[in-house]
C-alpha cells in the first residue's frame, strides 16, 4: 500500500500527515506521523504549541533541520536539535509544549524540517508513569553498508540496538543512499510490520516507483528494494498489537471509556500542569 501524505493544518503551521490513513491506521505501533517542512522561517514563524495533553502513547521528535523546545509536567526541559531524538512517555497523562528556543526567535532565513511520531503504547503500560528520554546526535549507532548511510534512531535493527528506551518491540531507522543500491529488507533484521517514508529521491518495489513524501507499507520486511542515489528514507514499523487503538484529539488507548476520562479531565483542568507555565489549549469544539 502507498500512503501519500495528506496537508493539515496544525495551529497556522502546515504539516504532512501520513498516519493515521483511513485504510491503515497505524503500522506497528507507530500511531501517528506528521512531517513538518523542509520550510524557511522567519521572526514572524515561531513555532509555538502552548500546554496540551496526552495519554497512552509516546511523542517521538526527529529533526533533520532547526531545534525545538520541549517542556513537560515532569519537570523535563530539552532543546531538540537536529539529529537528536526526543521520547516523552505520557502513560497516564502528561502535558507539554513546544516551541521555537530563545535563542532562534528573532533569527530569519532559519531552516525547519524532520517528523513528529507518536507510538501507542502496549496494554500493561497504557497508564504507566509518564517521563522523558533523549539520546544526542552522537549517541545514535551509524554505520555504512551496501551503500547506504544508516543511523538507528529507536528500537532494534540491522543487528543493533538504539540507545533510546522503548517500549514494545520497534524500529526507526534512518537511510541515505550515496549510491544506487539495493536492499534485501529480509537481510535487516527487522520484525513485524514495516513502513518505508520517502523524504526525498525515490524508491522501487518490483515495478512500482514510490516517489518522494509517500509512505510505502508492507505486512513484514520480506521484500527487496532497490534505491535511487542521493534518496533519504525513514524505515519503521514493528510488531502489531493484537487490540485495537482508539485515537481522540491527542490521546491514544484501547478502551473508548478511558479517552472520555481523559477528554474530561483536560476540560476540568485535573491533569499535570507544567510548573510556571499557565498556557492552556482548550479541547477542540
Amino acid at each position: 500500500m502507498i500512503i501519500p501524505e495528506r496537508a493539515r493544518d496544525i495551529g497556522g503551521h502546515v504539516v504532512g500527515r501520513l498516519l493515521p490513513f483511513r485504510k491503515k491506521r497505524q503500522i506497528g505501533p507507530f500511531t501517528f506521523i506528521d512531517h513538518m517542512g523542509p520550510a524557511v522561517l522567519n521572526s514572524s514563524d515561531n513555532f509555538d504549541v502552548d500546554q496540551h495533553p496526552h495519554v497512552g502513547l509516546c511523542t517521538l521528535t526527529y529533526l533533520f533541520e532547526g531545534a525545538v523546545e520541549h517542556r513537560d509536567s515532569t519537570g523535563a526541559y530539552r532543546v531538540i536539535q537536529a539529529g537528536d531524538v526526543g521520547l516523552m512517555t505520557a502513560g497516564r497523562g502528561v502535558a507539554h509544549t513546544e516551541r521555537t528556543p530563545e535563542e532562534l526567535r528573532k533569527v530569519n532565513n532559519r531552516k525547519m524540517h524532520g517528523y513528529q511520531i507518536w507510538l501507542a503504547l502496549p496494554t500493561h503500560l497504557e497508564e504507566m508513569e509518564p517521563r522523558f528520554d533523549y539520546v544526542a546526535n552522537d549517541d545514535h549507532p551509524k554505520w555504512k553498508e551496501r551503500g547506504l548511510e544508516l543511523k538507528l534512531l529507536a528500537g532494534n535493527g540491522f543487528n543493533r540496538t538504539s540507545a533510546l528506551p522503548v517500549h514494545s518491540e520497534l524500529f526507526l531507522v534512518e537511510l541515505k543512499a550515496i549510491e544506487s543500491t539495493s536492499l534485501n529488507l529480509s537481510d535487516c533484521d527487522l520484525t513485524g510490520e514495516i513502513g518505508i517514508i520517502v523524504i526525498s529521491g525515490a524508491i522501487q518495489l518490483e515495478s512500482e516507483t514510490i516517489n518522494q513524501n509517500n509512505l510505502l507499507y508492507m505486512e513484514s520486511a520480506k521484500n527487496e528494494i532497490q534505491i535511487e542515489a542521493n534518496s533519504h528514507l525513514l524505515l519503521l514499523g514493528g510488531e502489531p498489537f493484537p487490540e485495537e487503538r482508539f485515537l481522540l484529539w491527542n490521546f491514544v488507548s484501547s478502551s473508548k471509556e478511558r479517552l472520555e476520562k481523559a477528554r474530561k479531565d483536560w476540560i476540568n483542568k485535573e491533569f499535570p500542569a507544567i510548573p510556571g507555565d499557565n498556557t492552556y489549549v482548550p479541547f477542540p469544539t
